[in-house]
Parts: structure tokens; C-alpha cells; sequence
């Protein structure tokens, strides 16, 4: 396992906790209270407060801010200049640090670019924001959506490609069933013949 990283020019709070072998790089700052699992990287310019978990393996691209009732389970990716936020009506004369919304992001899933996601709303596991997408609601597991507000254009497989209309990976070969709201991974024994519309 690789050694523990943290640039010079970061900022590690006391108080916090870094797990083995992750890296944080160039004038990061990282608050008290905070939990970061082992083998993440942490971009540069990220900045990351109080209260905010982050799982293992988890990459936080640079310039991504990382606020109070955030939190991301396992390899999840957050792209570059990612935004959230942790209240819903924010004004700079009303504290409003009571009403803090917590915002999941699951296993597995992706933040593109420049994308935003409105507090209260989860990234369920390995869904895909699409770059520059605004994220109003739940965004459902296996589910790629993009635009402003973000709305469904795929189902994705685990390891990213959009599925077929069958729900089968042309790249990997992992077949998917409908489930919930989302989509579930099929198990050896299960056959899938769902057709995806349109």
C-alpha cells in the first residue's frame, strides 16, 4: 500500500482523518471533523469542511469544494470544478447552519465537470452526472443524466458504458434487470429480456 501523501502546501486540520495512502495535493485545505478513507486524491485547490466523509478510493478532481452534509462512499469520482451546496435558500444576513441538507453521493458514481448538485438530492451507486449538469432530484442507480435541470438519457453499466437496449454491456458483458427506480445488477441464475424505450 502507498504511503501516505500530503503536499506542503495543503492545509490538514487537527482533528482530522486521513486514511493510508491517500494523496492530497497542492494548496488543499482540509477542516477538522473531517473523515477521508484510505487511497483517495484529493486534487488541488480542493477544500473540504467539517462534517464531510469520504470512503476509500474516492478521487476529488481539482477545485472542488466539499461542504457540511456532504458525504461519498466508495470510489466515487468527482470531477473538476464540481459544485454542491448545503442549503436549499441560501442568504448571507440568516444563518441558516441548523438547516444544513445531507447529500449522498453512493458507490461507485460520477460527478462530471463543472456539474452542480443541489443539496438534499443523492447520486444513488454508479449513476453518472453528465458534465455541466444541474441535479435537482435523486439521481437513480445504473442512471446517466444530463442538462439543466438533469434528466435520464441512459442507463450505465458498472464500469461506465451505456448499456444496450437489452440492458447489457456492449464492453464488459454484465446484463441488468429493472428494479425500484433504478436498475439492479442481474445474478448468474436471472435472465434479462427487459427492452429499454426509445
Amino acid at each position: 500500500m502507498a504511503e501516505t501523501f500530503i503536499h506542503p502546501s495543503a492545509v490538514v486540520d487537527e482533528g482530522a482523518v486521513v486514511g493510508k495512502g491517500t494523496r492530497i495535493w497542492h494548496w488543499c485545505h482540509i477542516m477538522k471533523g473531517v473523515e477521508i478513507g484510505e487511497n483517495c486524491n484529493i486534487g488541488e485547490n480542493a477544500f473540504i469542511e467539517t462534517g464531510v466523509k469520504l470512503g476509500n478510493r474516492v478521487k476529488v478532481k481539482n477545485n472542488v469544494a466539499l461542504y457540511t452534509g456532504i458525504e461519498c462512499e466508495d470510489e466515487v469520482f468527482l470531477g473538476p470544478n464540481c459544485v454542491f451546496t448545503n442549503v436549499s435558500n441560501p442568504r448571507s444576513f440568516i444563518e441558516r447552519k441548523s438547516e444544513f441538507k445531507k447529500t449522498i453521493i453512493k458507490r461507485g458514481a460520477t460527478i462530471g465537470a463543472n456539474a452542480t448538485i443541489v443539496c438534499g438530492h443523492d447520486v444513488e451507486e454508479y449513476a453518472f452526472v453528465g458534465a455541466g449538469s444541474v441535479v435537482t432530484k435523486t439521481v437513480p442507480p445504473y442512471t446517466m443524466v444530463v442538462g439543466n435541470p438533469a434528466k435520464f438519457y441512459a442507463y450505465v453499466c458498472r464500469c461506465g458504458v451505456k448499456l444496450d437496449k437489452e440492458l447489457c454491456c456492449p464492453a464488459c458483458g454484465k446484463s441488468y434487470r429493472k428494479c425500484g427506480h433504478g436498475l439492479a445488477e442481474c445474478d448468474d441464475q436471472q435472465t434479462n429480456n427487459v427492452q429499454v424505450e426509445g
